[in-house]
This record gives C-alpha cells, sequence and structure tokens, in this order.
C-alpha cells in the first residue's frame, strides 16, 4: 500500500495528532505508534523527534513530501511538519512503513 494512502486511512479511520508541540510529547512519553516527518521539516524538531523516538522505541519516517502536501495528504487546510499515528484504525501503515524503509536501503 502507499504511504500517502495509508496516511489518508489512518487519519480518517484511526487517531493521529497533527504538529510537532505534540508529536514531540507523544515520542517523549511513548505515546504514539508512529512518528511521520515531512521532508521540510526544520532540522531541530527532526533532531528532537528522532532522539526521543530512540528513547521511546517508536519508529520514525521521514515522509519525502513537504509539510503543505502532508497537510493536503491529511485533509487540512494547513502545512503538516510532523504527525503522530497514535492508532492506525483501517489503515494498513504499519505495514507501509515497512515497505517504505525496505525501498530506502
Amino acid at each position: 500500500m502507499d504511504l500517502s494512502k495509508a496516511i489518508r486511512i489512518a487519519v480518517d479511520t484511526g487517531k493521529v495528532e497533527l504538529g510537532s508541540d505534540k508529536t514531540r510529547k507523544l515520542a517523549l512519553n511513548g505515546g504514539a505508534k508512529l512518528v511521520i516527518v515531512s521532508s521540510n521539516c526544520p532540522k531541530h524538531v527532526l533532531q528532537d523527534l528522532r532522539h526521543y523516538c530512540v528513547l521511546s522505541s517508536i519508529p520514525l519516517i521521514e515522509f519525502s513530501k513537504t509539510s503543505i502536501e502532508l497537510g493536503t495528504i491529511c485533509g487540512k487546510p494547513f502545512p503538516v511538519s510532523a504527525m503522530s499515528v497514535i492508532d492506525e484504525g483501517n489503515s494498513d501503515i504499519m505495514n507501509a512503513i515497512s515497505s517504505e524503509k525496505r525501498k530506502k536501503n
């Protein structure tokens, strides 16, 4: 499954939090199953999220699209530089991230 499609299904049927501040808190306390950041996420935010995800054993995906495109995929009229998936709902996002990681390697 395409990662963009999986993100949209997770937004529509599951529970996600949008925004770097909320995502940072969820990554720090281990409340997320997955963290996704846009390709133009600010460097300091990405470094913090990477660090917190490692500490909490949460997978982090650097999405190949910009924050504007990620916001559009989520159905929002604003940019989304970071998001966390708390419940994937009917999406197959956890399998989609596995295939996304394989493509990069």
